[in-house]
């Protein structure tokens, strides 16, 4: 079968295996399904007359959706803040506690992206590293 995670089966499937006679075993082995499905279709079609698969609900909706334009606003005024940054800005102005992964995966929703170029990071950058190799130097 061409079944991908997070997809229902096709109708055809679902009305062949709804068809067929037998227990839960044997069907699941002739469709090539598991008996968890052959059991759940059963169910439904018993307890709400329907064949087709039902509505996925499992989808989260996103906690800073209503946030977007103001998020706009805030990463065009200080691009060069840090995600914890922005996620202590969003906890003050909008009482709204979230994580940097949640930051971040909402930013990269909204097309946005936190540029961290300024030149004090910069400059910060070379001494941190420390002197070069030793023998290599001129």
């Amino acid at each position: 079968m061409s079944w991908r995670k997070g997809q229902a089966y096709a109708q055809d499937l679902r009305d062949r295996v709804l068809a067929a006679p037998g227990v839960l075993r044997e069907v699941a082995q002739r469709f090539g399904v598991s008996q968890a499905y052959v059991c759940r279709a059963r169910a439904r079609r018993d307890r709400l007359g329907q064949t087709s698969p039902g509505t996925q609900c499992n989808h989260m909706p996103l906690r800073l959706a209503t946030l977007e334009p103001a998020l706009h606003e805030q990463v065009a005024a200080a691009p060069t803040q840090t995600l914890r940054e922005l996620c202590q800005w969003v906890r003050d102005v909008h009482g709204i506690k979230v994580g940097t992964t949640t930051m971040y995966k909402t930013l990269g929703r909204f097309g946005l992206t936190l540029k961290k170029n300024d030149p004090a990071r910069r400059r910060a950058g070379a001494a941190r590293r420390g002197p070069g190799a030793r023998g290599l130097e001129g």
